[in-house]
């Protein structure tokens, strides 16, 4: 049952960098009456794995091993989808399945620096992440 929900809860977490990369990459002209310094708070910008380690450091309490372990793991992750993205030769299915592995080697070095209770607090944080995967739904069947 753990070896199930661990890769589904780290799916979540590695899921909202696959939904940023999926944004179109270019950047509409500042508006005249926005400063141009100002950022638009409506645009999404890929996760900077800085950025994530120190946010995973501060909810999980990770240690600076920790920290200097999971930095990598996500840059890797990133470099990847990023360059999948770029891929515009893929078809839809075939991204999806490859995403899901580039997320699924993640989780799996993440399993190795992670304690079972940073873990299990990782799942729950994502569990209340909005509308992430099938995991989400209800499992009641639609009626017919």
């Amino acid at each position: 049952m753990k070896r199930t929900l661990l890769p589904a809860a780290l799916a979540l977490v590695l899921a909202g960098s696959v939904a940023f990369a999926q944004q179109p990459q270019t950047v509409p002209a500042p508006d005249a009456q926005q400063p141009a310094a100002a950022p638009a708070h409506h645009h999404h910008h890929a996760p900077n794995p800085q950025h994530e380690t120190k946010r995973l450091a501060k909810q999980l309490n990770l240690t600076a091993d920790q920290q200097a372990k999971v930095e990598p793991i996500l840059a890797d992750r990133d470099q990847k989808l990023t360059a999948l993205h770029a891929d515009t030769t893929l078809a839809p299915q075939d991204m999806h399945q490859q995403m899901k592995a580039i997320h699924e080697a993640a989780e799996q070095q993440l399993a190795t620096v992670l304690t079972p209770d940073q873990l299990q607090q990782l799942k729950s944080m994502h569990h209340g992440h909005r509308g992430h995967g099938q995991e989400q739904q209800p499992s009641t069947p639609p009626t017919a």
